[in-house]
């Protein structure tokens, strides 16, 4: 096997292939159409994406047949503990929650001693029912969970959980979350070093990414005696760029803004006297 290049594990099909491919393509590596391919070279970075069936990629990775993989973090809750996350990556986001009948009046977790449970996770599932000492039967399925109580099969289900419209059109209702996630990037716990070095690479690359992905660049005219106050609010990389304007009195401010203080900063500008705010969003953001 060669070490000059590294092996990436995608999902063949599934919720997390086309993020994984549309992640990799904002950092510039160039993919050739791999939709019936099952390996796939990258001419211009070292990978080589392997498109594997969802559940056999911790197996794949811990083997060493893959060296790297992208995985929801409910598959690692569920198979591959042993693998190391190297990165969140931010999208398909759900979490693996408890569901029963819409009718069920549910107390507790107490409610599911010596019931009858659905679900594809019984590992994560298990660890939930064992942190509460409970006792009940699982009942391991592998898709199409949400029809199992109403066909009289289980009591209540343990599934991964998105918009919750699936559980509605089952006439389930959601009742306990067991873990949340997202996509990660994962690897064994021992790479040769060469390989290292081009994940080091790729982790550089997708942080980058993730970076512009989750902030905001903006400008704002700030009146000169306003702008010790400005400049305290926006939080910046480091500080603020700061440039006179043409209008005596007033300078323009240029910073960055992550995602989530966005609009309380916007608010806390514009009271402060900032005018002429203009945000742009970011590329790619290096650090």
């Amino acid at each position: 096997m060669k070490t000059g290049i590294l092996r990436l594990a995608v999902q063949k099909s599934g919720r997390l292939r086309d993020g994984s491919l549309r992640l990799l393509k904002e950092t510039g590596i160039k993919l050739d159409n791999g939709q019936d391919q099952l390996r796939v070279r990258t001419p211009n970075f070292p990978l080589e994406i392997l498109f594997l069936r969802n559940s056999d990629i911790p197996n794949y990775v811990r083997d060493g047949v893959a060296d790297i993989a992208i995985v929801g973090e409910n598959l690692v809750s569920e198979k591959g503990e042993d693998l190391k996350i190297q990165l969140k990556l931010g999208f398909a986001r759900c979490r693996l929650s408890l569901a029963v009948p819409k009718a069920v009046d549910y107390p507790g977790p107490e409610f599911w001693e010596g019931k009858r449970i659905a679900t594809s996770y019984p590992s994560s599932l298990r660890k939930f029912l064992d942190e509460h000492n409970i006792n009940a039967a699982i009942h391991e399925i592998s898709g199409s969970v949400e029809i199992a109580p109403n066909i009289g099969l289980a009591d209540g289900i343990c599934d991964l959980v998105s918009s919750g419209s699936t559980l509605f059109q089952n006439r389930l209702k959601e009742v306990e979350k067991i873990l949340d996630s997202e996509a990660v990037l994962v690897s064994g716990q021992h790479l040769v070093p060469e390989k290292q070095e081009i994940l080091d690479k790729l982790l550089f690359r997708l942080q980058a990414v993730l970076a512009a992905s989750s902030n905001k660049y903006i400008l704002l005219n700030a009146p000169n005696d306003r702008l010790e106050e400005i400049t305290g609010i926006l939080p910046g990389m480091k500080s603020p760029t700061i440039m006179p304007l043409g209008l005596r009195g007033w300078s323009s401010v240029h910073s960055v803004i992550g995602e989530e203080d966005f609009w309380n900063v916007i608010d806390r500008l514009k009271d402060a006297g900032a005018q002429g705010i203009l945000v742009v969003p970011i590329e790619k953001m290096v650090r």
